[in-house]
């Protein structure tokens, strides 16, 4: 094989394999991009104000609670996230450590509809 011939190989398989995780990337993009499309940002703001979610937790900076982000960042890719935040939101049986040190129960939302509370959830992912 002629140095011409390898080279030309070598480009077309790089080429491939570019394309290949090119789609990977796409498909991926727009699995989040249908998940984003699901969330009603404004509701989802107007039910952390009402209760009181904002007091603690930010969207991009931490206060007593972590911001929304790095808890987006934190269960990233797994599958069982909602299923958590939601149980975390509506329990009220995790203890959180506050910026003082002392530890108490997560405040939790005694909203019964859990429609808003899934938003809240799709919206925090979504960070």
């Amino acid at each position: 094989m002629s140095h011409k011939t390898k080279a030309r190989n070598t480009i077309l398989i790089g080429a491939i394999a570019g394309a290949i995780a090119l789609s990977f990337s796409a498909a991926a993009f727009a699995q989040d991009a249908v998940e984003v499309a699901k969330v009603d940002a404004v509701a989802a703001k107007k039910f952390a104000r009402k209760t009181s979610c904002l007091r603690c937790h930010h969207v991009s900076k931490k206060k007593e609670g972590p911001s929304y982000q790095s808890i987006a960042y934190k269960y990233k890719g797994k599958s069982e996230a909602a299923d958590t935040l939601v149980k975390h939101i509506t329990a009220g049986e995790d203890r959180v450590k506050l910026t003082d040190g002392h530890e108490e129960l997560h405040k939790f939302t005694k909203s019964a509809d859990q429609e808003q509370i899934k938003n809240l959830v799709n919206w925090i992912l979504a960070q």
